[in-house]
């Protein structure tokens, strides 16, 4: 692989969708864009990088995004995100203690194939049958990734045999999936229509989402340079409500943000209020 096209590639991944990319990631980008580059008959990465910066074909240029995206999700991941929601928050924002106006709303950002905000919803459902049934206000899920082909995947709500087995009790699988035709299963329609999906890449504007209660960006601040994680922080903090939750990933901190999120310490993890 020729460095300075190596080099230019790295230049289009960090301008397209953030991605830092190493210096010695030769061999990753030379395993996931091999079949790229025979689906389009493209001789070598030199081509390739011209093609994109050219704007040949927009799908072309999905087809690289989405092969260099990290897709990795499961079901209710690292668990404590979604106890919160249903024993601190949710008794918070739902009930009729909470006086404030409008359905609270909450925003899985870089949502992958859909099972973070899938879980959330199955969380608010939980949340209504320990308060019997009854809950006050409705809740919104805007859920978020820059990648069309795995946004039409999240939509289906449909999961082959091993992704549910990823996280989901036989409980949760029997309660909130259909079976579905090839042994699959398919979210049922009550938890699908509280989720509403869209294509947004993190590097863009965030004014036509609206505000939000609480957003989760979990495991996906850890592929951005300082400055862009910077940017998207302060972002994020635009689109919250006075005081609303960040959650990010177990093994993600907000270094560099003290002055727009204030850290809480749960037991178990932490999540960040919006100062």
């Amino acid at each position: 692989m020729d460095q300075n096209d190596f080099n230019q590639f790295r230049q289009f991944l960090e301008d397209a969708c953030g991605i830092s990319l190493g210096e010695n990631k030769q061999y990753l980008v030379s395993n996931r864009i091999r079949k790229i580059l025979e689906d389009n008959k493209i001789d070598n990465l030199g081509e390739l990088v011209r093609q994109l910066k050219q704007g040949v074909s927009r799908r072309l240029r999905d087809q690289v995004i989405d092969s260099m995206t990290t897709n990795e999700t499961f079901w209710f991941r690292d668990t404590y995100p979604y106890e919160h929601l249903k024993n601190v928050h949710f008794p918070q924002l739902l009930t009729a203690n909470n006086k404030s106006m409008g359905s609270v709303r909450i925003w899985s950002a870089a949502c992958s194939s859909g099972q973070e905000p899938y879980s959330i919803s199955i969380m608010v459902e939980e949340f209504k049958r320990q308060q019997m049934g009854v809950l006050p206000k409705q809740v919104q899920i805007v859920a978020t990734d820059l990648s069309t082909s795995i946004m039409e995947q999240a939509k289906s709500g449909e999961y082959d045999k091993l992704s549910v087995l990823r996280g989901l009790s036989q409980e949760r699988l029997d309660r909130y999936f259909d079976k579905s035709l090839n042994d699959n299963w398919r979210v049922k329609p009550f938890i699908k229509e509280k989720v509403e999906f869209r294509v947004l890449n993190l590097m863009d504007s965030y004014s036509s989402l609206g505000k939000f209660d609480m957003v989760f960006c979990r495991n996906v601040l850890i592929y951005f340079n300082g400055d862009l994680k910077r940017q998207i922080l302060q972002k994020i903090h635009g689109c919250l409500k006075p005081g609303g939750i960040l959650y990010v990933g177990s093994s993600e901190s907000l270094s560099g943000a003290s002055d727009l999120f204030e850290m809480i310490k749960c037991e178990p993890g932490i999540y960040y209020r919006a100062i």
